[in-house]
């Protein structure tokens, strides 16, 4: 059935929605920045789409329909649960994000190189805590048109507004992403994974295993951050953050274990801490590192409860 043809029944119509659900349930993290938020927005998504379904005309293809009512159920959301955009680089709904689920995204121009960079940025953690930070409207303008790469004018109709207003949003969100943002580009993407990539975060995952605080903080750069979604406090500068652990008595810790991973295209690490009650290793936390340089740039630490949703295992035997 092509995207063109208005679904005449209900399983027409959701043989052809489901087509289109990974990449609606992505467009919705990046404006919410919560997983499961974005889960409640699809699906909200897919019912106001079959009570709309005569609306749909042809003038666009169905894809391009079903993006304009996910982008208005995201608007109704954050006005209903988040009226205020985030703060002072704290973003406490901030989720992961499963590469396993980034996978099925359909190719698209994953050829091309620059369509490959827009598609890894744009969902890495730093990229989304910076449009966190940006007002609902500007937000919607800035992912439709810097990363879905849709015309103003298709985004002035979306949104109800004209062409200049939508401009204007757009000048505005790209001037908030940079207060947000590091300077240059390389200094706030990952990039692609090397093998001085892996390195580092073997040794990374070595020393928190030992919980050794000393090689640890060798690992950072200089203005690392931390942050722990959804507990308040960002932790700014090596030795904010080594002192963080400190008072944290993570160096007194003894029966670690660690998974390696990968969450919105970056390096991640599941931690497992030994009980004897359960004689296992349980769940943790979960560290995504943003590396840049040789060095650890950016530290963000899940709970325990993400682990399923990342398809973690939900223990680890003594023998394993």
């Amino acid at each position: 059935m092509s995207t063109d043809t208005r679904p005449v029944d209900e399983p027409a119509f959701s043989g052809l929605a489901e087509r289109h659900r990974r990449e609606l349930h992505v467009h919705c993290y990046r404006m919410l920045g919560s997983f499961e938020d974005a889960e409640d927005t699809v699906q909200e998504t897919f019912l106001r789409a079959w009570r709309r379904r005569e609306t749909f005309e042809g003038r666009s293809t169905f894809r391009t329909w079903l993006y304009r009512i996910a982008t208005n159920a995201c608007l109704d959301r954050l006005a209903r649960s988040r009226p205020e955009p985030a703060t002072g680089g704290e973003v406490p709904w901030l989720q992961p994000y499963p590469d396993r689920l980034l996978d099925e995204l359909p190719a698209g121009d994953a050829d091309e190189p620059e369509s490959l960079a827009v598609a890894r940025e744009t969902i890495e953690l730093a990229y989304l805590v910076a449009v966190q930070h940006l007002a609902p409207r500007p937000r919607a303008v800035l992912i439709l048109r810097d990363v879905l790469g849709w015309p103003a004018r298709d985004v002035a109709e979306l949104l109800g507004d004209s062409v200049n207003s939508v401009n204007s949003a757009l000048q505005r969100a790209r001037a908030g992403m940079r207060e947000h943002l590091p300077t240059e580009r390389q200094d706030w993407t990952g990039g692609q994974e090397d093998a001085g990539t892996r390195e580092l975060v073997r040794r990374f995952t070595d020393a928190s295993v030992a919980t050794d605080i000393d090689r640890l903080a060798v690992l950072l750069r200089d203005d690392v951050r931390s942050s722990m979604p959804p507990t308040p406090g960002l932790s700014a500068g090596r030795d904010a953050v080594v002192a963080g652990w400190v008072e944290d008595g993570f160096a007194g810790m003894t029966g670690l274990r660690a998974v390696p991973t990968s969450v919105n295209r970056q390096p991640a690490v599941a931690f497992y801490h030994w009980r004897e009650q359960e004689r296992a290793y349980l769940p943790l936390t979960l560290d995504v590192l943003r590396i840049t340089g040789g060095a650890i740039t950016e530290i963000v630490t899940f709970g325990a409860d993400r682990f399923a949703r990342l398809e973690l295992p939900e223990r680890l035997l003594e023998d394993a």
